[in-house]
């Protein structure tokens, strides 16, 4: 993507598979939501290829459109509708897309359960709290039963247990609906908890593609291992931390208290490179990551 003399993405290349989870993580202002507008067809793109489900987004029909579930940042329209009579009306709009391999739509009060919006179907949308509100965003996005589903933010605003709801609702949709689901978010333990794969944008380019564990493995590489003897603290880092671990309990025994493992995790690969990323060093971040990933 080009914006007048301002190449924005230049080297965006993945795959993602039926039923997998993929997340997009990257600086602001890296492209995320720009990428996402692409595969979506909201935003034509200035050069390469892209196929989403067989078609190419910018030129897709209607039939396409109503495979594909789209979750946007903020969404704000029918502020009088109540959220039981909104849905109602957008599943009638995917009916006629029915088959019998995926039947169409969702049931509209089971969807109303599923968001945790039951008790509020017949209150105003204008009404509903930002979370609530949010909540009925992933309701709309998910009615047609899609087969690829785009969350940009899904759980902004939620409180702790209506996203822990969520985090279930996904695990659902990838795993008995085998829904393909693509997501952006700024919270690296929800990241760390749905993705089968995680993507990293930077520099205008995917610089890593790998499992939430692999990429924190490879940046970090070594796990910290804490224990004490006989009251005296000791810390060590280890490649291996099953095998140090082991190698110390032949050594010392019971005397072996208060241990610890701290494995590597993705936020701190991921926080490594927007350090790098916000420092003015957008090359020297993308670089350390294709150096691990590639």
């Amino acid at each position: 993507m080009r914006y007048g003399d301002n190449d924005v993405l230049t080297g965006v290349d993945f795959d993602v598979r039926a039923g997998e989870v993929r997340c997009l993580l990257g600086p602001n202002g890296a492209g995320k939501t720009t990428t996402i507008e692409i595969l979506e067809g909201f935003r034509v793109r200035s050069a390469g290829e892209v196929s989403v489900l067989g078609q190419d987004p910018a030129r897709a029909d209607e039939d396409w459109r109503a495979r594909t579930g789209v979750v946007l940042q903020s969404w704000r329209d029918h502020p009088r509708w109540t959220a039981r009579r909104l849905l109602t009306q957008l599943g009638g709009y995917y009916t006629p897309y029915s088959t019998p391999e995926r039947p169409r739509p969702y049931d509209v009060e089971e969807l109303l359960e599923t968001v945790g919006l039951t008790e509020l179907a017949d209150r105003k949308i204008a009404t509903l709290s930002g979370g609530q509100r949010r909540r009925l965003d992933v309701a709309i996005g998910i009615i047609g039963r899609p087969e690829l589903l785009f969350l940009d933010e899904p759980t902004a605003g939620f409180d702790p247990q209506a996203r822990r709801e969520f985090h279930g609702l996904v695990r659902r949709l990838s795993g008995l609906e085998q829904t393909t689901i693509l997501l952006t978010t700024h919270d690296l333990d929800e990241a760390e908890k749905l993705a089968d794969r995680v993507l990293i944008l930077a520099g205008g380019r995917i610089v890593a593609d790998d499992t939430p564990a692999g990429l924190a493995s490879r940046v970090e590489g070594e796990a910290q291992v804490r224990w004490s003897i006989e009251g005296e603290r000791f810390t060590a880092t280890a490649a291996d931390p099953t095998g140090f671990v082991r190698g110390l309990f032949a050594e010392h025994g019971e005397d072996v208290a208060d241990l610890e493992i701290l494995r590597p995790r993705l936020e701190d690969s991921y926080l490594a490179l927007v350090q790098q990323h916000e420092a003015g060093d957008a090359e020297a971040a993308a670089q350390m990551f294709t150096e691990v990933t590639g």
